[in-house]
């Protein structure tokens, strides 16, 4: 158990600790308002898609493709989403912050660390790539369609339902139906506009292309790429405000509790009941219990909401799943399932 914490340590840390960089960065007014803003910008519209099309597109699926588990990874990344959200809509008061609670709670950072954590465990990528195929597309997708959803309004708040309810009452049926109406074409149209659903997309579509990426062309996109992790951390680290998570706090803790233990000790039980064991088992506890990946601040941020949450989630979940990771494969070690 000791390697495994220190292995999980060392790969969960240095992600951390370039938020924190980025904060003494942001505090010492080396990255301004001005750089975060632009930052975000470039990861959102440029750096992520190029990243996603790439690791999308470079998923051979002819190698042991198992339809039944890439169905299980995309049947429980779907089930947990639309769980959440139904809950997260029901009772949480402040509906300001259900686009990035829902995300903060499901979205894992399964692509990047997730892989690395089972290369050391197995020497090789084992099933990632069939849970990457079933999990990452509808993490990315769902997250563009709950942030439009859940965007907030102009002058909304935790104050603002009772007097909204109330002026929508003396609206008009028909007023009221075609305004929702518009709304829904409205969101649907930035689902479509949205830069990860291209990037998500062309990465599928290239799988029908019979050539292959010239290797200038994929340097450059990789390249790109490259550049989601260390712009969005920084970002992040620079933007935190502690004010504000303080006042976050609650739901921040409770979205990254949902992330690194229920998830998990929901769904891989389920697993177990189907039959899978060793690397399909690891790979299904990254996609459930990873932390939230970085991508989701720049995402939340870019799409209307506040941050707050999406940034103390990825910090404290980043912190905490070098723990809670190493507590789940002790468990399932000790229990001769992986």
């Amino acid at each position: 158990m000791g390697s495994d914490l220190l292995f999980s340590l060392n790969t969960t840390m240095p992600v951390f600790l370039i938020m924190v960089i980025g904060y003494m960065l942001g505090r010492a007014r080396i990255l301004t308002k001005e750089f975060c803003k632009t930052a975000d910008w470039v990861v959102f519209h440029l750096a992520l898609p190029c990243m996603l099309f790439l690791d999308i597109s470079k998923i051979d699926l002819s190698k042991e493709f198992d339809g039944s588990y890439v169905l299980f990874c995309a049947g429980a990344t779907i089930a947990a989403i639309l769980l959440l959200w139904l809950l997260a809509a029901a009772f949480m008061k402040d509906k300001t912050i259900i686009g990035e609670f829902v995300q903060a709670s499901y979205r894992s950072s399964a692509a990047i660390l997730g892989t690395t954590y089972i290369i050391n465990m197995y020497g090789d990528t084992g099933m990632a790539p069939l849970m990457i195929v079933g999990s990452v597309p509808l993490f990315n997708m769902f997250a563009v369609i709950i942030l439009t959803f859940t965007a907030p309004k102009a002058g909304a708040g935790e104050g603002a339902s009772t007097s909204d309810s109330a002026d929508a009452s003396t609206k008009p049926a028909a007023h009221t139906t075609a305004s929702a109406s518009r709304e829904f074409t409205k969101a649907l149209i930035g689902i479509a506009k949205n830069p990860i659903i291209h990037g998500i997309v062309l990465g599928m579509l290239y799988h029908l292309v019979p050539f292959d990426l010239p290797v200038i062309a994929e340097k450059t996109l990789g390249n790109l790429g490259n550049l989601t992790a260390p712009l969005a951390l920084l970002s992040i680290g620079a933007s935190f405000k502690g004010t504000a998570a303080i006042r976050r706090i609650r739901p921040t803790l409770l979205a990254s509790f949902i992330k690194l233990f229920v998830l998990v000790g929901i769904f891989i039980p389920i697993a177990v009941w189907f039959g899978f064991r060793d690397s399909k088992l690891v790979a299904l506890l990254i996609m459930l219990g990873s932390p939230t990946t970085a991508t989701s601040y720049i995402m939340a941020k870019n799409m209307g909401h506040e941050g707050v949450v999406s940034s103390g989630s990825i910090a404290l979940t980043t912190l905490l799943s070098s723990f809670s990771l190493t507590l789940w494969v002790f468990i399932l070690k000790s229990m001769g399932l992986i």
